[in-house]
């Protein structure tokens, strides 16, 4: 390993590079050689990007006299494990941590094995140029990894940075021609974080590890966000469901209406309003502000009995415009959020698919925290909605957001497309695969959007009152609204969450023109009955919305830490919903009781803000980690820094923490009082309850969400023996089968005879291992046969050999169903039975079939309609890669915004077929052609090619 210590002066002071200064009569002085993107001169320059993709883009822009390569990421960091220290340190104290905390926090940096030789690589094209330019990201990471790299260098030429928000020509010359200073306040703020998150998880991981289970980890952020996950779920076991009645009508306002009939809700009777979800609390019951009545079935569908002909008039029309603002440009938070919500993408997939998009020169650089456009950008924007939309639908002034997250990074620009023109998600559909189209197209149609006029429109309440056959005086309440100038719904509407619900903005619902006194007849009644629901459980979106909220963790890291807390076993997926394991519960508990501060939500923000304190430069790196880990005025009043620090806070009382009670999660009791609790033991979690002063054990199933483990639940996995359900004996071996409960579901398996007591345990490990299989989906552990384990353990089963290549054809059960297996090529089946009925000759013939990707099957048409007046086809509506389109078989045109697929006529399906084929065919680029590689020294690199 190459050993660097963090001395960061050492290099700008001692080794004469010239990075940030202008020295007359000096050789190799940036102030005396001019270039600008290639033009002028012979100095041959090294720029220096973190990808190979950047690396080439960024290439073809600049002149031959520019050396562009890639660092690949970081080139050094701490020690990963002891492994990594150095010899002559592994003695030191602190050399666990990476960290020498007695001597100003300096830590040490190793350059990892796989990086020697390209840290090689890069010292060698050094000595062929005349200037560096560090070209990394513009952020607190891109200019530690540029600081990183001129340490590690430690080039003899000038040194400058240079830094761009877009992969364009213009932006890569304009960036060459214009470099800056390395950012030190920047580079202190990012290896203070790094510095932190090591003394944060090299001290608290090894607490977890003693008292909850091996090899978990803690840290800074992951925690916070587990125990954000953790709370709700816990509100959700505590929530006591609360049910309340009410009526649901169909009006009609005679045949003169438009429309005739609409829909309202009982909301009063007798002049008190009706309860609703609001009002209850978590614990089922009514909150004590609540003034309202609450209807039960009966009440509910006496009252509905007693309207039937009863008559109801109008009693108040109110009636209002409203206006909405266009949705702020993206930036990476609310690009996270959008893209878990309309495309279903995870925080990780968005930034991956981004990072490529920005990486090939599509879109500004995808993480900031700015919502601030650019002129240009708000000049191309405005351009391009009045080209699409008409100058009707672009605001009267350009729209500048302001808006600024808490605990913000650098000012970059919003998350727009790239170029002083934008590009139409058509223009570069051929160029994209499909997660960056849709992606592209998401953050064209927020941009363009952006610049538009509002949305206008009105609402409508309506208030109707009649008298039951009971004597009561009810009220009913409609609302509508109607949009009456689109504005900037045109090009784009923000999705609503799934899990919380709400209505979009671009929704309607009409009402009919009504006045006060109008008499109106009810044409239907229904008493409906409701529950009150627990709160939803985040999603990756609601996650990161919460913590940005709650100002916990840089919106740029996000991504990661989700991915970081699934990938621990902290939290697993149901559908999008993110659910806490029993091992966070554990974790999280012990968190709370013993190190509250290291959890809790305003301190963490509150740290946020000084680390902002430090690349802002009111702050010193080493006298605030100082105060951190030892103790000293850092922070707000009870801040573990004024608490005695992160030191004394995890050395202290640790031997005090029982770890039984750490690992036991209380339920709650079962129906002759004993408690009933979650431990969370080294094989897993399981269920314990005390019976007879013993204690009685339960297995849990995995994918058992913790606030669906019921005393029901509870009851039957207490009831399954944990030796199994004897079905019988296998004929043929001999050997008992048994049906049981496992971590990762049902299954059946045979007992085998114990091997011999005197055996060694060389001859035990060679032991034949007993068969198992899990049960099928239509099978249950109660009810399956000794035949059907005796199916399951004969798995897989030989279907019969390939006729033309001997190969074995065999039918098998895994974890996404049912299917063929021959040699590595495996085809679906369609059910579970077909496993034990499939023939030879149709495992052949499904063989012969060319291999389906995704779904087994074509999807059926969305709609069928009427023939193409061109070519006389039928023409169809199908579900396509970039969502509905029409086909006659011979041209296919995307559906626009403005169609539907319910509603699109034969002769719009026509149009838009005639508008696709007057384009003709989209024009592909055909790939440039690599000139031969000509012979040259291992160690040095060819030039940039020239931009003609």
């Amino acid at each position: 390993m190459g050993v660097l210590f963090g001395r960061r002066w050492a290099t700008l002071a001692g080794l004469g590079t010239g990075f940030g200064r202008e020295r007359d009569g000096v050789a190799g002085s940036t102030r005396t050689r001019k270039s600008s993107g290639g033009e002028g001169g012979d100095i041959r320059r090294l720029v220096i990007v973190e990808s190979p993709t950047k690396a080439r883009k960024i290439a073809s822009y600049l002149g031959s006299n520019f050396v562009v390569e890639s660092s690949r990421g970081h080139i050094r960091d701490l020690p990963r494990g002891a492994a990594d220290v150095p010899v002559k340190f592994k003695g030191q104290a602190w050399a666990r941590l990476g960290v020498d905390v007695d001597h100003d926090f300096e830590p040490l940096y190793v350059v990892s094995a796989d990086k020697k030789s390209l840290v090689t690589e890069l010292k060698e094209a050094l000595k062929d140029v005349d200037e560096l330019y560090l070209a990394t990201d513009g952020d607190r990471e891109g200019e530690a990894i540029a600081w990183h790299l001129l340490e590690t260098l430690k080039p003899k030429v000038p040194v400058r940075r240079m830094v761009f928000h877009e992969i364009t020509e213009s932006a890569i010359q304009a960036a060459a021609a214009n470099p800056r200073d390395l950012d030190q306040d920047l580079v202190d703020a990012q290896e203070t974080r790094r510095i932190l998150d090591r003394l944060y998880g090299y001290e608290v991981s090894p607490v977890l590890w003693k008292k909850v289970m091996p090899k978990l980890s803690a840290g800074r952020v992951q925690s916070v966000a587990t125990r954000l996950v953790v709370e709700r779920e816990r509100e959700r076991m505590k929530f006591v469901s609360a049910s309340y009645w009410d009526i649901s009508a169909q009006m009609d306002a005679g045949a003169d209406a438009a429309p005739r009939q609409f829909g309202a809700r009982l909301v009063a009777v007798d002049g008190t309003r009706l309860a609703t979800g609001r009002d209850f609390g978590s614990d089922g019951k009514l909150t004590g502000k609540a003034d309202v009545v609450v209807l039960d079935e009966a009440q509910a569908r006496a009252i509905a009995a007693g309207l039937e002909n009863a008559p109801v008039k109008v009693s108040s029309v109110e009636e209002k415009p409203y206006t909405r603002k266009p949705y702020p440009p993206f930036m990476t938070s609310t690009l996270q959020q959008e893209a878990g919500r309309k495309l279903r993408f995870s925080a990780d997939r968005t930034m991956r698919t981004a990072q490529k998009l920005y990486e090939n020169g599509y879109i500004t650089y995808m993480r900031t925290d700015s919502t601030t456009l650019s002129e240009t950008a708000i000049n191309a924007a405005r351009t391009q909605a009045t080209d699409l939309y008409g100058a009707q639908y672009v605001s009267d002034k350009p729209r500048q957001y302001t808006r600024k997250v808490k605990n913000a990074q650098e000012a970059h620009e919003a998350i727009r497309p790239a170029g002083e023109v934008f590009r139409t998600p058509g223009q570069v559909a051929a160029e994209l695969d499909s997660d960056e189209f849709k992606l592209y197209e998401m953050i064209w149609q927020r941009t363009i959007a952006s610049q538009m006029a509002d949305a206008r429109g009105n609402t409508t309440s309506i208030r109707i009152q009649g008298r039951a056959g009971t004597g009561q005086d009810v009220t009913f309440a409609a609302s509508g609204r109607t949009i009456t100038f689109a504005g900037f719904l045109k090009a784009y509407v923000e999705t609503v969450d799934a899990e919380a619900g709400g209505e979009s903005d671009d929704a309607e619902s009409r009402l009919p023109l009504l006045v006060k006194d109008q008499d109106l007849t009810i044409a239907e009644l229904s008493a409906d009955g409701h529950t009150t629901s627990p709160p939803s459980r985040y999603t990756e979106p609601s996650l990161i919305k919460t913590m940005e909220e709650l100002g916990i963790g840089r919106p740029s890291t996000y991504s990661s830490i989700i991915s970081t807390i699934q990938d621990r076993g902290y939290v697993w997926k149901k559908g999008a919903a993110l659910v806490p394991s029993w091992v966070a519960f554990a974790v999280v508990g012990l968190l709370e009781q013993h190190f509250g501060r290291l959890v809790d939500y305003d301190f963490t923000a509150a740290l946020e803000d000084e680390l902002d304190g430090i690349a802002a430069g009111r702050q010193g790196r080493t006298n605030w980690l100082s105060g951190f880990y030892f103790g000293g005025s850092v922070g707000p009043d009870g801040s573990i820094g004024r608490s005695g620090g992160l030191k004394k806070l995890v050395g202290t009382g640790v031997e005090d923490i029982d770890p039984r009670a750490v690992n036991s999660i209380p339920l709650f009791s079962d129906d002759e009082g004993r408690t009933v609790v979650v431990r969370v033991g080294r094989f897993g979690p399981y269920l314990e309850r005390e019976v007879d002063e013993a204690a009685q054990r339960a297995n849990l199933p995995d994918d058992l969400a913790p606030d669906e483990l019921t005393s029901e639940i509870a009851e039957k996995l207490f009831s399954t023996p944990q030796e199994g359900r004897s079905l019988g004996t296998d004929p043929v071996s001999g050997n008992e089968i048994v049906a049981k409960e496992g971590r990762f579901g049902p299954y059946v398996t045979e007992v085998l005879p114990e091997p011999a007591e005197n055996g060694t345990a060389k001859s035990k490990a060679k032991a034949p291992k007993p068969r198992t299989g899990s049960l099928f989906k239509s099978m249950a552990l109660d009810t399956i046969t000794i035949d059907d384990a005796l199916k399951l353990l004969s798995l897989p089963r030989v279907v019969g050999k390939d006729p033309e290549t001997g190969a074995e054809i065999t039918a098998q059960n895994g974890r996404y169903g049912p299917y063929l297996k021959k040699g590595t090529d495996s085809r679906s089946l369609t059910d579970e039975a077909q496993i034990f009925t499939v023939t030879l000759e149709e495992a052949l013939k499904i063989y012969s079939e060319p291999k389906k990707r995704g779904r087994a099957a074509a999807a059926p048409p969305l709609r069928e309609m009427g023939n193409d007046p061109v070519s006389g086809k039928p023409m169809v509506i199908k579900e396509g890669r970039f969502g509905p389109y029409v086909t006659d078989g011979e041209a296919n045109a995307s559906l626009r915004k403005t169609d539907s697929v319910e509603s699109i006529t034969d002769e719009r399906a026509a149009e838009l077929l005639a508008e696709k084929r007057a384009k003709g065919p989209v024009k592909k680029k055909a790939p440039a052609k690599k000139p031969a590689a000509a012979k040259k020294p291992a160690a040095k690199k060819a030039p940039a090619k020239t931009k003609s």
